[in-house]
């Protein structure tokens, strides 16, 4: 797209939500919605979209809705095919001179769904990211736990990565975030165990949601959703 044609073309903006409470989203990113032409938003596959519900008021009648379903699958293909579509039609409503809000739970890209769709826009459309409430300081927030003061170090690992990776972060960080805990929560239970911090673990689940759970990872549940974390701080009172 030449620089004329760029700056005819409307402006998309990937707006965070924030972790789930309506009430946590920017005072910006509000303004964004309330006033937005298009609206984009992902959606599981043949399910609802956690992203739009949380917005759900926000979102002006009449507002064109680009809906990007996107499968919950470890192969990355599928994935990335529906980010492929979602982008062209993203694009083609930029190409009228319209702007385009996508919302975003968390933060756009603390791991959130529109840095993918940031890689393939950039390039060609002006594109304003607006931040928002991470899941990581919501759930610290719900669990009452400072996570680094002075020359402390955090580490936020994927629960996915295997034990060895994982052994050596918590090792070497002051305060350990994991997160994407879902199927994983029993090897991580025994993992944590094993290196004598499950005194020190917090579970959160849904944290701002109605369904929140916060609890010592010792009396956490068996089984964990996708949106819930565990919270590792290795020291006594590592905020004093």
């Amino acid at each position: 797209m030449s620089a004329r044609e760029r700056a005819k073309s409307g402006r998309l903006y990937g707006v965070g939500l924030g972790p789930g409470d309506p009430e946590l989203i920017t005072r910006r990113g509000a303004r964004l919605i309330e006033t937005a032409e298009v609206i984009a938003y992902p959606a599981l596959a043949g399910g609802d979209s956690l992203a739009r519900s949380i917005a759900a008021e926000l979102i002006p009648a009449g507002a064109e809705e680009i809906v990007m379903d996107i499968p919950m699958t470890p192969a990355r293909a599928p994935a990335q095919a529906a980010y492929d579509d979602g982008a062209a039609r993203i694009a083609a409503a930029l190409d009228t001179g319209r702007d385009v809000v996508c919302l975003c739970e968390g933060d756009p890209f603390f791991y959130g769904s529109f840095m993918y769709l940031f890689a393939r826009l950039a390039p060609a459309y002006p594109v304003e990211v607006v931040p928002g409430v991470t899941s990581l300081t919501a759930c610290a927030a719900r669990a009452a736990m400072p996570l680094a003061a002075r020359n402390e170090v955090m580490t936020v690992l994927p629960g996915p990565l295997p034990d060895d990776a994982l052994r050596g972060h918590l090792r070497s960080a002051d305060t350990v975030i994991c997160m994407k805990v879902g199927r994983h929560l029993p090897r991580l239970r025994a993992l944590l165990a094993a290196e004598g911090l499950t005194g020190r673990a917090t579970y959160v689940e849904r944290a701002t949601l109605g369904t929140e759970r916060v609890l010592p990872l010792a009396e956490a549940p068996e089984s964990a959703p996708y949106f819930s974390m565990i919270l590792i701080a290795k020291g006594a009172d590592p905020w004093l």
